[in-house]
């Protein structure tokens, strides 16, 4: 379980950017993580050195703390410096499982992370991996945050080795996996809501934004389950919530790939209605290309600008430039069509006409949508 632990403080301390201790209910050290791309410590108080070194906090510190009220809180809350001890301002984030308080996960954060603000940035992140580590502490789940945990820093972390070889002892080396990306609607997840799927390993990321499942296959690498559990997961999330699911692999070493694909996956069934709401990796053709780029050619802006105009040339172009078919599909009439791709030309610049300016428009028109479902960032 240290290592489990561990893990969790070195991924607040990430998603925060602070340095960042867990020490249980009794004040004793736990784990702890420095701050700093050369691997050093430089946010340092006396009592973050006391307790690091001591292994633990004295009761001088520990009183002092309790009187801002660490011991009841279930919200982080910001305890002040005090320069005169030299103490530098912290953020408590209580450890709790249930009603029973486990710990404290401390961050020297100087003051950055408004607390006041539920969409101050990481901190939705950190109050999940709290949450974790209390299931961890009470021993709740029969082994399952640690795997939790693991996905986590298998898809977010720069270094995720350690986390990749725990979840290949849990599902067997060599046995297929494949990975599900849940993107819930704008209304969120739903107040416990809990993944379907006997023996697939759950986190949530993101402030619950995005939701990774990993799930092992049969000993052929049939994913047919994974569009199973997808379906299943779907029918308890808000309406416009959409599924990926990325192509098997024979073990768990390529988790960041196939994570990189379900979430594209999920992001074209949220913007193309063929494959919504659920759609497989395999299955997406030419999207792959789109997703890989960065975005439209900024030749289209002009054209992308316009919600009408740019509706016109996907619907044109995904009619393989027929004016009968796209006319009758945008319920207008066929001058109108013929007007509309006029006005595409003057905007763009480009010839219509010409194999290669419709690669390049129907590219960013896609790009654009595709680019349009925002995907929030890793933390």
């Amino acid at each position: 379980m240290r290592d489990d632990l561990q893990d969790l403080v070195d991924e607040v301390s990430r998603v925060l950017a602070a340095p960042a201790t867990l020490e249980d209910r009794d004040f004793t050290l736990l784990a702890f993580c420095a701050h700093g791309d050369d691997g050093s410590d430089s946010t340092m108080d006396s009592v973050r050195t006391r307790s690091i070194l001591g292994r633990g906090s004295t009761p001088q510190v520990r009183a002092r703390f309790e009187e801002h009220g660490i011991t009841t809180a279930t919200d982080p809350l910001r305890i002040p410096a005090d320069p005169a001890a030299g103490i530098l301002t912290r953020l408590c984030l209580p450890v709790r499982s249930g009603d029973r308080l486990h710990g404290w996960l401390w961050l020297l954060d100087g003051g950055r992370t408004d607390v006041t603000d539920p969409h101050a940035p990481g901190l939705a992140a950190a109050r999940e991996l709290a949450a974790e580590a209390g299931r961890l502490l009470a021993g709740d789940g029969a082994g399952t945050p640690d795997l939790t945990a693991a996905l986590r820093t298998a898809l977010t972390a720069d270094s995720p080795g350690r986390a990749v070889r725990r979840l290949t002892d849990a599902v067997g080396a060599g046995t297929p996996v494949t990975l599900v990306a849940l993107r819930p609607g704008t209304a969120g997840l739903p107040a416990g809501w809990v993944a379907p799927g006997a023996g697939a390993v759950t986190s949530v990321l993101d402030g619950g934004t995005l939701v990774a499942v990993l799930l092992a296959l049969p000993g052929d690498g049939d994913a047919r389950a994974a569009g199973a559990l997808s379906a299943a997961a779907l029918t308890g999330l808000p309406p416009g919530s959409t599924a990926g699911v990325a192509a098997p692999r024979a073990s768990c070493a390529e988790l960041p790939a196939q994570w990189a694909e379900a979430r594209t996956a999920a992001r074209v069934a949220a913007v193309d209605p063929r494959f919504s709401p659920a759609a497989s990796w395999s299955e997406l053709g030419a999207w792959r290309q789109v997703a890989a780029l960065p975005g439209p050619d900024p030749a289209l802006a002009p054209l992308l600008a316009d919600p009408v105009l740019t509706t016109t040339a996907a619907t044109w172009l995904d009619c393989a430039g027929s004016p009968q078919r796209a006319a009758a599909r945008l319920r207008v009439h066929r001058q109108t069509l013929y007007y509309r791709l006029g006005r595409i030309e003057q905007l763009t610049g480009l010839d219509l006409a010409d194999g290669a300016d419709r690669l390049l428009l129907h590219l960013g028109v896609r790009a654009d949508q595709l680019h349009t479902a925002t995907e929030p960032s890793q933390g």
